[in-house]
């Protein structure tokens, strides 16, 4: 009744093959646009902007790159944190080197350094599979957080050996540094996530993505139909990569403004992973949920203490928080291994036979 495609008919290829073919999904993509880039600038304080909706729309651009490589592709990494610091570094390296380029063209081009990077360790992906490929992408974590802790050059040789964003402006408005405003800089980041969330709906929808899947699902029956596992496999690392670099700079220059290397920890690379789990491996809209999921989840566990009265100390929190969290990874492991993404999509076939019986 409230979800269902009866009487929509598609009378062409083209119409067949739409982005949204169901009418529901147009209004309610629209419906969440219209509130994104026209109600929330309006209505919404500083700190929903500064503490919420900035890292919900970048740590789901990263857990989209990382879907891409692990939930589409079968590749398993644990050096996302690492390629969102090489694409921080390298944004930073470029708004410094090159001050008239407009910054959102340095951003976007952070992301090639990741995805060339990404590349480069993604070669063992043809030899090696699994754990032990998750192995590699650690070695690159941990070899990022030595190279842009200890070579100076990274970080202009600054003494306190973090970088600093600088002000830029476009249009006449400051979009990145000190002086710009939360809202400024959340329209930055949900342009470029947009563009990006959009691209990524079409990757999988085409050859590229089939591939992926054919990969992940048997490769050798994949080679066998003539598909070459090598560079499907690097471009997976390379796209990957691409969104993970994209992230890390949108991370430091829309909202930490400052940070040094240890931001981007193994840590980082985890909480990208348990994203993915969380949200749905293989889906587009599960990188936002799982995002949306931890990063709304420890604020609800920090908060409710203080709503319901109760009087327990910032230390105790975080340990609540940490073992809540924990919990919930492994329920839904259990109980549901294919997230929120799956879960919305039982919903949505509820809602197509509501109020009769499934």
């Amino acid at each position: 009744m409230f979800y269902r495609e009866a009487g929509q008919f598609k009378s062409t290829y083209v119409g067949d093959h739409e982005l949204f073919p169901i009418k529901q999904d147009r209004r309610g993509i629209l419906f969440i646009l219209f509130l994104s880039f026209v109600v929330v600038p309006l209505i919404a304080n500083d700190y929903w902007l500064q503490a919420i909706l900035i890292p919900f729309l970048i740590l789901s651009l990263s857990a989209l790159g990382l879907n891409f490589l692990t939930g589409y592709a079968g590749q398993l990494s644990l050096g996302t944190g690492g390629f969102m610091a090489v694409g921080a570094y390298a944004c930073y390296k470029l708004v410094t080197s090159f001050p008239e380029v407009n910054v959102i063209i340095i951003i976007f081009t952070s992301g090639l350094f990741a995805a060339g990077v990404g590349i480069i360790f993604g070669l063992p992906s043809l030899r090696i599979k699994g754990f032990y490929l998750a192995v590699a992408t650690l070695a690159a974590q941990f070899f990022f957080e030595w190279l842009f802790g200890r070579v100076g050059w990274f970080y202009n040789y600054n003494d306190s050996g973090a970088i600093e964003v600088p002000v830029r402006n476009i249009f006449n408005i400051i979009v990145t540094g000190p002086t710009a405003t939360t809202q400024a800089r959340y329209m930055v980041v949900l342009c470029i996530v947009s563009i990006l969330a959009l691209v990524a709906v079409n990757i999988v929808r085409g050859r590229i993505g089939r591939a992926w899947m054919a990969i992940r699902d048997m490769d050798i029956a994949a080679e066998l139909i003539g598909i070459q596992p090598l560079p499907t496999k690097l471009m997976a690392f390379a796209i990957s990569s691409y969104y993970a670099g994209v992230a890390g700079a949108l991370f430091v220059f829309t909202y930490l403004g400052s940070a040094e290397v240890e931001v981007f920890d193994i840590n980082m690379s985890f909480e990208i992973l348990f994203m993915v789990i969380i949200g749905g491996l293989g889906s587009i809209s599960g990188a936002f949920l799982g995002a949306a999921f931890i990063v709304l989840i420890p604020i609800l566990i920090t908060n409710l203490p203080l709503i319901l009265g109760i009087p327990i100390n910032a230390a105790t929190v975080e340990h609540f928080n940490f073992m809540i969290l924990g919990a919930l990874i492994v329920i839904f492991l259990i109980f549901e291994p294919h997230g929120l993404a799956r879960i919305w999509a039982i919903v949505r076939e509820k809602l197509r036979v509501w109020p009769f019986p499934y």
